[in-house]
């Protein structure tokens, strides 16, 4: 666009009308596209902020252990023992949130565009991330013995509502990103790349979803092993996508 002006402002002198007339239109049009650049950038960065402040608030849940009488090293391990639970959970959770984030990065480096569906999206994307701390406190202060002793299922079904939602949303996100005729990616995104981010997004809330069932049907604690699935799901279906998407090699007949 700058070389357009450059030339235009050349022959200035040629086509003085002409010059007067275009030379404002492009101007403009470089405003607009600079504004929506600023745009789209605010709200990455808004983005960026929401799982800042929630993979923050993970470890808030955690509290310090307080012991007021007969404090000694024996006694401190034992709280810290009464917190394995809680940790684990924060573990957890950071992996996941980190993960989001990190298909959330990747996902608008694609997008060179927004409109306000994707803007309610990302939203609705990022409303489930800020309520993963609490689902995490919530599930991880039952999760130990009492867990399994009591067959508690609310917070596990919390917890993983929460999570299922949050990777749904992802998946729309993606659907509706690497849909061409939205003209949210420019160039568009590749067959390829659009079919394994769809489903590698729609692989986390479907296996999350799968804890439920496992829980109410057979025993909590196989249910909370189902999360591990997630990992190798996901490179058996990124093999089987890219083998199907490999182009046919066609055999040279001999002479």
């Amino acid at each position: 666009m700058n070389s357009t002006i450059i030339y235009r402002l050349s022959t200035a002198n040629r086509q003085p009308s002409t010059v007067n007339c275009q030379l404002p239109t492009a101007m403009s049009q470089l405003y607009n596209e600079l504004k929506k650049e600023f745009q789209l950038e605010r709200l990455i960065l808004f983005s960026d902020a929401v799982f800042a402040i929630a993979i923050t608030l993970l470890i808030i849940e955690i509290k310090v252990p307080e012991v007021h009488e007969h404090i000694s090293d024996k006694v401190l391990l034992q709280e810290l023992g009464h917190l394995i639970p809680k940790f684990v959970g924060f573990i957890v959770s950071f992996l996941l949130i980190g993960m989001y984030w990190t298909v959330h990065h990747r996902l608008f480096g694609f997008v060179t565009s927004y409109d306000n569906r994707l803007r309610f999206l990302n939203l609705a994307f990022l409303f489930f991330i800020v309520l993963m701390p609490f689902s995490t406190g919530f599930y991880s202060e039952y999760a130990g013995s009492e867990l399994f002793r009591e067959q508690l299922k609310v917070p596990m079904t919390f917890y993983v509502l929460n999570f299922s939602l949050a990777g749904l949303i992802n998946y729309l996100m993606w659907r509706y990103v690497t849909n061409p005729k939205h003209k949210l990616a420019e160039p568009p995104i590749d067959l390829l790349t659009a079919k394994q981010s769809k489903t590698r997004a729609l692989i986390v809330p479907i296996i999350f979803l799968l804890m439920l069932p496992v829980a109410y049907f057979t025993n909590v604690m196989f249910a909370v092993y189902i999360p591990l699935l997630i990992p190798f799901t996901i490179r058996i279906t990124k093999r089987i996508i890219v083998k199907k998407h490999m182009p046919v090699k066609k055999s040279i007949p001999v002479a």
